[in-house]
């Protein structure tokens, strides 16, 4: 199984195995990883999943639809590497992946 790591905005590190097929997001909500809120569920219907993806996996990734893109418009502190966790699925090539929460999810 993939392994995640999830580092919370003050440095507390979790790195947890998350089935292939789920999202990150789901990951995390499965884990009890705090600082991923998941308010909407999965439906990228808010921002609350919000994290920042280590640069090294940023092509690794399946690019950013417009939906995401309008979601991101009101997470908080959005940057380029800026990403909801309901949009990226895992797979055995995320095995290692590393994403950071912001201060706060809104």
């Amino acid at each position: 199984m993939p392994k995640i790591t999830y580092i919370e905005h003050d440095g507390t590190e979790h790195v947890v195995e998350v089935a292939e097929g789920l999202s990150v997001m789901e990951g995390a909500v499965k884990n009890a990883i705090p600082g991923i809120d998941a308010d909407c569920g999965g439906a990228c219907a808010c921002s609350t999943c919000h994290v920042y993806v280590d640069p090294a996996w940023l092509e690794k990734l399946q690019p950013k639809e417009a939906m995401e893109e309008d979601m991101l418009d009101f997470a908080y502190q959005p940057r380029e590497n800026s990403r909801l966790t309901c949009q990226l699925k895992v797979t055995q090539a995320l095995d290692g992946l590393v994403v950071r929460m912001p201060e706060k999810q809104i």
